[in-house]
C-alpha cells in the first residue's frame, strides 16, 4: 500500500458565504481548500479522503483535473454551511442547513500517510476511535474548530470537546485560534494555553490570532509568527485550513517550524486577499515573506 506525503480526509461543503458586499454560494469546508491550496504545489504526493452528496461530485471531478487522487466515501447528504460575515472578519456567524455521515474507520482502511490532517466540521465527524485507528496510519493533525461545533436547529453552537483529553493523546499537530483555546483550556494567555494543549498530549500546537499573527509550541519554544499585513480583505473563510495546509506542507518537507509557520501566514495572507481558496505560488508567498510589512504576536510567558 502507498503511505503519501500528505492526506486530508474531511467533508467538502456547500458554502454561502454573505459579507456586507455580497452574497456568494461556493464550495467549501476544510477538504475543499485544504486541496485546493495543495494543489498549487507540485513537489508534494498528496491524497484526498472525501464524503459528499452526489448532486456536489463535480466538486471532487474539477480536484481530478487538477492531478489530486481523490478517494470518495459515499453520503446521502453534503454537508451545506452559511457563513454571515459582519465589517470585521475575524466575527463570523455560522448555520448548518444539511449534515452529511461521519467518517467510520471502514471508509480509511486504505489511508496511509506521513500526516494525516484530520478535516472535522462538526463536532460528530470523526469519532475517538476513528482518531485512535489513524493515528496508526501516520502522524495525526487537527484543527479543533470542527471539535468544537455543536449544531442544535440548524443553529451553531460553540462546545468543549468531549473526548479532548484521550484524543489528544494520539494528535501531533493540533491547530485553534484564540477563542478556541479558551475553550478548549480555560486560560486567556496563549502561552498558558499552549502549554496545557501539549501537556495534554499534542506535540505541535499552534495559536492564530488573526490579524495579529500566530504561536506555536513544541514543548520547549514559544515560536512568534508574523502577520503578514494587508491592506486588501476580502474574504476570511478558508483562511485557518489554508494556514493549516501551508504549515503541513512544509513540515511534510522536513522544513523547521518556525519557517513553516512564517510560510503558513503568507498563505493566509494572500488568500485573503481573494474570495475562494487559495490561488498562489509558491513564489509568491515567499515574495510575500519577504517583502510584507509584518505584526509580531504579543505573548507573556
Amino acid at each position: 500500500m502507498k503511505t503519501h506525503e500528505l492526506c486530508c480526509i474531511g467533508h467538502i461543503t456547500l458554502d454561502k458565504v454573505i459579507t456586507p458586499e455580497k452574497s456568494v454560494h461556493m464550495p467549501g469546508g476544510t477538504a475543499f481548500y485544504f486541496s485546493q491550496a495543495i494543489s498549487r504545489f507540485n513537489d508534494i504526493d498528496y491524497a484526498l479522503v472525501t464524503a459528499l452528496g452526489e448532486p456536489e461530485m463535480h466538486v471532487v471531478n474539477d480536484l481530478r483535473l487538477k492531478s489530486i487522487e481523490v478517494s470518495v466515501v459515499p453520503s446521502k447528504h453534503s454537508v451545506c454551511f452559511e457563513n454571515i460575515y459582519g465589517e470585521n472578519q475575524n466575527d463570523r456567524t455560522q448555520r448548518v442547513t444539511a449534515k452529511a455521515d461521519p467518517f467510520k474507520t471502514a471508509d480509511l482502511s486504505g489511508v496511509e500517510a506521513s500526516i494525516i490532517h484530520v478535516g472535522a466540521l462538526l463536532a460528530d465527524d470523526f469519532s475517538l476511535e476513528t482518531i485512535k485507528y489513524l493515528s496508526r496510519k501516520g502522524l495525526i493533525s487537527v484543527d479543533s474548530q470542527g471539535y468544537l461545533r455543536e449544531v442544535r436547529d440548524k443553529n451553531v453552537y460553540a462546545v468543549d470537546w468531549e473526548d479532548k483529553l484521550e484524543a489528544l493523546e494520539y494528535i501531533h499537530f493540533l491547530k485553534a485560534n484564540e477563542q478556541e483555546m479558551k475553550i478548549l483550556t480555560g486560560y486567556r494567555e496563549v502561552t498558558d494555553a499552549a502549554k496545557q494543549l501539549y501537556d495534554w498530549g499534542a506535540k505541535e500546537v499552534l495559536i492564530t490570532l488573526g490579524s495579529l499573527g500566530s504561536v506555536i509550541y513544541d514543548g520547549r519554544v514559544f515560536y512568534r509568527i508574523p502577520a503578514y499585513i494587508t491592506e486588501k480583505v476580502t474574504d476570511a473563510t478558508g483562511c485557518g485550513d489554508t494556514y493549516v495546509t501551508g504549515y503541513l506542507y512544509q513540515r511534510a518537507k522536513g522544513t523547521e517550524i518556525e519557517e513553516a509557520g512564517c510560510f503558513a501566514a503568507a498563505m493566509s495572507t494572500l488568500k485573503i486577499e481573494e474570495s475562494g481558496p487559495f490561488k498562489g505560488s509558491k513564489e509568491e508567498v515567499m515574495h510575500c515573506m519577504r517583502t510584507s510589512t509584518t505584526r509580531f504576536p504579543s505573548i507573556t510567558g
